[in-house]
């Protein structure tokens, strides 16, 4: 407490940092939740469409997934986010194509 203030005083302060501390947390959470609901929605289509992509390709003859695009994809998500992205797109590859037994 400083010299000046009284303990009644220094208690507004506190009290009034931390309802502003808890008010931006609560905005951050809510921002956050925002963001997941549109990822979870975007994960979604793009599995809905690289399993469309995948059908389409077998039904004209063709193999169920590509390698190559596989790796341009995990190589993209390695660049933009280190090895957490290798991780990320490995789980973004196998929810549109399935797991690879």
């Amino acid at each position: 407490m400083s010299p000046t203030a009284t303990a009644s005083e220094e208690m507004s302060t506190t009290d009034s940092s931390a309802g502003s501390t808890d008010d931006r947390i609560a905005e951050l959470r809510r921002r956050i939740d925002e963001i997941d609901a549109t990822l979870i929605v975007l994960w979604r289509e793009r599995a809905a469409i690289s399993h469309e992509v995948g059908a389409t390709r077998v039904a004209a003859g063709g193999t169920r997934l590509v390698l190559a695009r596989e790796q341009e994809i995990l190589a993209r998500f390695r660049e933009a986010l280190g090895a957490d992205g290798t991780q990320l797109a490995m789980l973004i590859l196998r929810a549109g194509r399935g797991p690879l037994v």
